[in-house]
């Protein structure tokens, strides 16, 4: 049986944990049933006791008998008492590991209780050490993260809960960030549950964002124009950058310092209200006043104001824009140059932005926003900004704008989708903005922040998301049917032994062993679609790889499809698993053929391809570099494109109930992402469909393997020798057992690891060959295999597994040169166990 990468730590208190468990599985009652079978049984042990004292034997009888009952509930309720422990405590264990966060349960020893496979891999602990060491070690380059995380644990030891955000600096790397929480667990002194979370991308927004502001922010309070806002008692509100300026001071020296509209205008309006700036005061008020400073400069300035009432009525602030005149003849060319300086932070702003009139048309916009929509300026100044949104929120979209331009509060941003060359989502700020239109009505500033790349970033996490959380699912799966058909198949052929063509039985084995063989490969697409089935790749030339199939290519389409190969010159060598690469080739050419019912051309074009700058394709960024390019062209119906964001989900087709699983473009993108490469797809509704193969160039020796000779048909497996054969599924053991026997090898069964090493440290010296199945309960195929290299350091090891095992080349002291995974056949065990003994001796 196999275990999960991270469970319940049998270092724990037993009890401790029990006890939890219990607390959750105790069924209603449960304490008054165990009392009264305790009554029952105490009160038979006193009646038998009884009975036997005053020499009644029905006395003593009866109370044996209640005693007998009364002990048999209680150790049935402990029974079923003890599986619902195991019951919740996996349940608990499984829903803590499948949680995207790193999480650490450690009980007031500190001894790990649990720990999940996130956790290992954010922190880089592993076993046998501290796990709050490994945490620590992350920030030991920065001291101030260093004492941040000491402090954490400090407070966590007091029985106090916390979280802190904390940067992972590495030499040559950009920083990553972690937020570490600690929870002290209740009714446990001092056990803590611990959660690691990775929230780089997350603070990167965040820094994003801020700089986008403070942009936002820099661009007012340095406009070439003043911008303030008094109350209704002329007290300032705001006061830009370039208003203070222009006063002698600073915008806090106007904003705190209690000064009054009234206290830098030079003549201010007799028996009006203390925000009016000119005689009459008004809603709004437009003219030309002298301005004194605080350090006594006078200056004519043109204001413009709009007085803002709430919704009581009565004056809430104002808009006021105040604009240096003086001297008039002096500053012309200032205030020329002043546009000018205005109109370039206008272009050259990092955000679109745009002047709406008072009729909703664009009246101006610059560069930014004009790079936004893919057009030129004559082609969209004049029109209406409905226009330029996405027919399905026009109206909602204008409505706002409407609302924005009468006055309404702005509210919270909008997201819009812009028509253009490209599909673009934008936040949209609006705010009112009088003089815009040609009388100097009201009209709007938008501004747009392109948020495309964001919402790419978002749909890809839930993207890798789902596909990891299917992938998972997946590759459990497929490791328990591994097993089951590795039985089948191998006890079919055994059977087959007994049963040669012409028997009654024989065409029912058969069918047997090819239905196990075709669940067999729909295991191998769910590992390759999860990205976990064992690669064996070798150095291949695409073009000779093409060439064996073209025969079967030709069968697969039939004769109403003309195919047609064109091989570039020069094309470099990949290395690739080949059987995969292969599956990948037809899975690509019967998608082909489908789409073209009625006929058609199917080209396979190979190339070098070079990529010089990272490219972004849909949610995936293919890196600059060397690529063999296999292109697989058809001229058939063509995808929708609503479906091409789609076709590589599992179990997703188009094709009627029964004509396919859905698997097909989920093992091929599985397969070449697993080998480094990816997969582009191109297509137009009834024009056809072109899918791209990009597979990393091999750099190394030019010269592709000659991979390991076939076995031919009928050739001799029988062989002799000693085989320790350790398999924890008793099926699996019995089979391949019975098979080695019958091929003349003489067989040592063994359940588990200890067992195996028991029957070796007696009987080793004849032992020719170790077949181990990977995981196994209490000590693994691995561990076997380094206790035995100690003992035989000679001794051949056949690591057999039904998960896919590419993390056996990093176990120390452990070379996995050999490896046959599950399910195999007869033939398979026999051919692999006497190349290994042949090749051993």
């Amino acid at each position: 049986m196999d275990d999960t990468t991270s469970s319940f730590a049998d270092s724990a208190p037993a009890g401790r944990r029990t006890n939890g468990v219990l607390g959750v599985g105790d069924r209603p009652g449960g304490t008054f049933a165990t009392g009264v079978l305790t009554v029952l049984l105490l009160a038979g042990l006193v009646a038998a006791g009884a009975g036997v004292v005053l020499d009644r034997d029905p006395l003593a009888w009866a109370g044996l008998t209640a005693a007998g009952a009364g002990a048999l509930a209680l150790a049935i309720r402990m029974v079923r008492a003890r599986r619902r422990v195991a019951r919740v405590g996996s349940l608990l264990g499984s829903a803590l590991e499948g949680l995207p966060s790193g999480q650490l349960v450690c009980d007031g020893a500190g001894h790990v209780v649990f720990v999940n496979s996130t956790f290992r891999t954010l922190t880089g602990w592993s076993e046998g050490e501290p796990p709050l060491s490994a945490l620590e070690r992350q920030f030991a380059d920065d001291p101030d993260s260093a004492d941040a995380f000491r402090r954490l644990c400090e407070r966590v030891k007091g029985g106090y809960s916390g979280s802190i955000e904390l940067a992972v600096r590495q030499q040559g790397r950009a920083a990553e960030w972690r937020r570490i929480q600690g929870q002290p667990i209740d009714g446990h002194a001092g056990a803590v549950m611990w959660r690691v979370e990775d929230i780089t991308a997350r603070r990167e927004l965040e820094q994003v964002t801020r700089r986008e502001q403070t942009q936002l922010v820099d661009f007012m309070d340095h406009a070439p124009v003043g911008f303030f806002s008094v109350d209704q008692d002329g007290h300032f509100q705001f006061v830009n950058a370039t208003l203070a300026k222009w006063l002698g001071g600073a915008p806090e020296d106007l904003v705190e310092g209690g000064r009054r509209l009234h206290d830098v205008v030079a003549h201010p309006p007799t028996g009006s209200a203390p925000y009016d700036l000119l005689d009459g005061g008004g809603m709004e008020q437009r003219g030309e006043i002298a301005m004194h400073g605080l350090q006594g400069r006078r200056f004519q300035a043109y204001v413009a104001q709009s007085v803002v009432r709430g919704e009581d009525g009565r004056v809430s602030h104002t808009r006021s824009v105040v604009r240096d005149l003086t001297p008039e003849r002096e500053w012309q060319e200032a205030l020329r140059l002043s546009e000018q300086r205005f109109q370039r932070f206008f272009e050259d702003a990092p955000i679109g932005i745009a002047l709406v009139d008072e009729g909703g048309r664009l009246a101006e916009c610059n560069q930014a926003f004009l790079a936004l929509i893919g057009s030129e300026a004559g082609n969209v100044l004049g029109r209406t900004m409905a226009d330029l949104i996405v027919p399905a929120e026009r109206a909602m979209v204008t409505e706002r704008l409407t609302a924005v331009q009468g006055g309404a509060d702005p509210a919270a941003p909008l997201e819009v989708r812009l028509t253009g060359g490209r599909e673009l989502v934008a936040q949209l700020y609006a705010r009112r903005l009088g003089g815009v239109g040609p009388e100097g009505a009201a009209g709007l500033i938008l501004h747009f922040i392109d948020m495309t790349e964001r919402k790419g970033l978002e749909a890809q996490f839930a993207q890798s998301q789902k596909m990891q959380a299917v992938g998972q699912l997946a590759g459990g799966v497929a490791h328990d049917f591994n097993n089951l058909l590795t039985a089948m198949i191998g006890f079919c052929d055994l059977l087959l032994l007994r049963h040669k063509p012409g028997d009654q039985s024989f065409s029912d084995i058969m069918q047997i062993k090819q239905n196990a063989n075709r669940a067999a490969n729909l295991v191998r697409q769910l590992l390759a679609f999860s990205r976990q089935q064992t690669l064996q790749p070798r150095i291949l030339s695409v073009t000779d790889v093409l060439a064996e199939l073209g025969n079967l290519m030709r069968r697969l389409i039939g004769e109403n499809i003309e195919l047609k190969m064109l091989h570039g010159r020069d094309i470099g060598y990949v290395k690739v698993d080949q059987n995969q690469l292969e599956q990948v080739i037809i899975n690509l050419v019967v998608n082909a053929r489908d789409a073209m019912a009625g006929g058609g051309r199917l080209t396979i074009v190979t190339s070098n391809h070079v990529v010089e700058q990272a490219q972004r394709r849909e949610h995936e960024t293919i890196p600059p570099g060397d690529y063999v390019s296999i292109e697989v062209i058809d001229t058939g119906c063509g995808i929708p494109k609503e479906n091409l964001q789609r076709i590589f989900e599992p179990f997703f087709t188009t094709k009627g109930v029964g004509s396919g699983t859905g698997l097909g473009l989920s093992t091929v993108y599985g397969i070449v992402r697993q080998t480094g490469g990816f997969v582009l797809v191109e297509s137009e509704k009834g024009e056809g469909t072109t899918f791209t193969i990009l597979l990393p160039r091999h750099k190394g020796e030019a010269r592709p393997d000659q991979g390991e000779p076939r076995e031919r048909r009928g050739s001799d497996l029988t062989g002799s020798g000693t085989i320790m054969l350790v398999e924890d599924e008793d099926a699996v053991r019995v089979f391949s057992a019975r098979a080695l026997r019958n091929k003349g090898y003489q067989v040592l069964e063994a359940k588990n690891g200890e067992a195996a090493l028991q029957q070796i440290g007696t009987d080793g010296n004849r032992i020719d060959l170790l077949i181990t199945d990977v995981v196994m309960p209490q000590m693994d195929g691995p561990t076997l295999a380094r206790h035995v290299r100690r003992m035989r350091p000679d001794m051949r090891v056949i690591f057999i597994s039904g998960y896919a095992e590419d993390r056996l080349g990093e176990i120390d002291g452990v070379e996995v040169a050999h490896f046959l995974p599950k399910p195999f056949s007869l033939k398979q065990l026999a051919s692999k166990v006497k190349e290994v003994i042949r090749d051993g001796k």
